[in-house]
């Protein structure tokens, strides 16, 4: 039986050396191993503390490694991460055991070599009174990477584009889990219901500053295990991705495409804000996930949600028109990297392209939308090259779409500087993810 520690390593290794996506390998490893839930605790916050961390951490080890740091093979390097993150921000976990532990780790991965260079530079450290120097403050972006533990071209990008007060906010957001929300369906019961309900069964909610008929929950456990899950009194579903459905303007009767659905929540909100009347096809790329989002909708009591597979990007076979079509676009993913770390380690390079698809996706969505009806596009990403810059270009070829303003539907101030119909979401402690949304209109056809 593996140790919290071991089960630890081996997701690390797993997203860190095969790419794997660490909600995922976390969720798959506990339940594999069986952990009671302190050892799942132990091993989430390690995983989770590590990824976080990964580029103040490598920024320690490369100043005392007297091996140069592309030479230190994969796993030794792991357990090394895992040895300073415990020494560093794991207070509960004494010094011994975090340098003990990190040795017997090695061994156990038959790592014997390794297993004293580990125990020599984890020593060091401890008589140096585990004191380190960040970057000079002059150096500004290498200064905020290595304190926050965020690549350099990221807070570059975001210091040109939104300031140095907002990446401050953005990047002291990064560290910790996110707030965990879940959405009232209103079909079933209300918010004052739902929040008795749940308290009878241990959980903790109150409601969002943000957006009606959302809940912040706290002590929650497994969602999925409560009577109210059961009964399909909610959904879980961040604040951002509700605030994008209520743009949207659905209502009773609409017919309304949600063209990259998956995992569908957007639909599910939108269906509930329609009463459950007219029509909503759901579309995505992947056969698993049209089971999901219908699934979910059964859960829900929906009726009105047809899924189906469809290419967003290529897929011109669809000729009927809608109200409202939704376009939550692929994108970087950089309003959500405290939900998953390991979306800030990769390179610029890996969404050079994205703009071209996302345009793509939206100029066949727009030959979707009824005279009068209204497009909407969405990410979840903070970088005005994937956002605002998509959508500019979208409206230069297509004069026959104006932006439209929400402020009816959704009252939050922006942050930045931005046109009315579009809205930039930060990420904040009890807030939503980052997210940006723009709603436009057909005015002619």
């Amino acid at each position: 039986m593996k140790n919290s520690r071991e089960v630890a390593f081996d997701i690390l290794k797993k997203v860190l050396v095969e790419g794997a996506y660490s909600n995922l390998a976390i969720d798959s490893a506990i339940k594999e191993n069986n952990l009671s839930k302190l050892d799942s605790s132990f091993c989430t916050a390690l995983v989770y503390g590590v990824l976080e961390r990964l580029i103040t951490l490598d920024y320690i080890i490369r100043k005392r490694s007297s091996t140069p740091f592309r030479k230190i093979e994969a796993s030794t390097l792991i357990i090394l991460r895992m040895g300073f993150y415990q020494l560093l921000y794991m207070d509960k976990v004494p010094d011994s055991a975090a340098v003990n532990e990190s040795v017997n780790l090695a061994k156990k991965k038959k790592l014997f070599k390794s297993s004293g260079f580990i125990n020599g530079i984890l020593r060091t450290f401890l008589r140096e009174n585990k004191e380190y120097k960040l970057p000079a403050e002059s150096e500004k972006c290498l200064f905020l990477s290595v304190k926050y533990s965020c690549p350099e071209y990221l807070v570059k990008l975001w210091l040109s584009s939104y300031g140095e007060e907002i990446t401050l906010s953005i990047l002291e957001s990064l560290g910790g889990r996110p707030p965990l929300t879940i959405h009232t369906n209103t079909m079933l019961t209300d918010d004052e219901t739902l929040i008795t309900n749940l308290k009878e069964e241990g959980v903790e909610a109150e409601l969002s500053p943000l957006c009606k008929d959302m809940l912040l929950v706290k002590n929650s456990g497994a969602l999925d295990t409560l009577k109210a899950y059961e009964l399909g009194e909610f959904f879980v579903q961040d604040t951002a991705s509700a605030i994008c459905a209520k743009v949207s303007g659905a209502k009773s009767g609409d017919t309304v495409f949600d063209v990259c659905s998956a995992p569908g929540g957007k639909a599910f909100a939108m269906a509930i804000n329609m009463e459950n009347k007219g029509e909503i096809r759901a579309f995505d790329l992947h056969p698993h996930k049209i089971k999901l989002i219908e699934n979910g909708a059964k859960r829900l009591g929906i009726s009105i949600i047809k899924a189906a597979l469809r290419d967003g990007a290529e897929d011109n076979t669809l000729t009927e028109k809608a109200d409202v079509v939704l376009c939550d676009v692929p994108c970087s993913g950089f309003g959500i990297i405290r939900r998953k770390p390991e979306i800030r380690y990769s390179k610029s390079e890996d969404y050079m392209n994205l703009p071209d698809v996302q345009l793509k996706i939206l100029e066949n969505s727009a030959k979707l939308v009824k005279d009068k009806g209204t497009l909407v596009y969405s990410t979840c990403t903070l970088n005005p090259q994937e956002n605002s810059d998509v959508v500019n270009v979208f409206l230069k070829k297509h004069p026959e779409f104006t932006l439209k303003d929400f402020s009816e539907l959704v009252s939050i101030d922006s942050k930045i500087s931005e046109p009315s119909g579009m809205l930039t979401l930060f990420p904040s402690k009890d807030g939503s993810d980052g997210f940006f949304i723009a709603k436009l209109e057909r005015s002619g056809v």
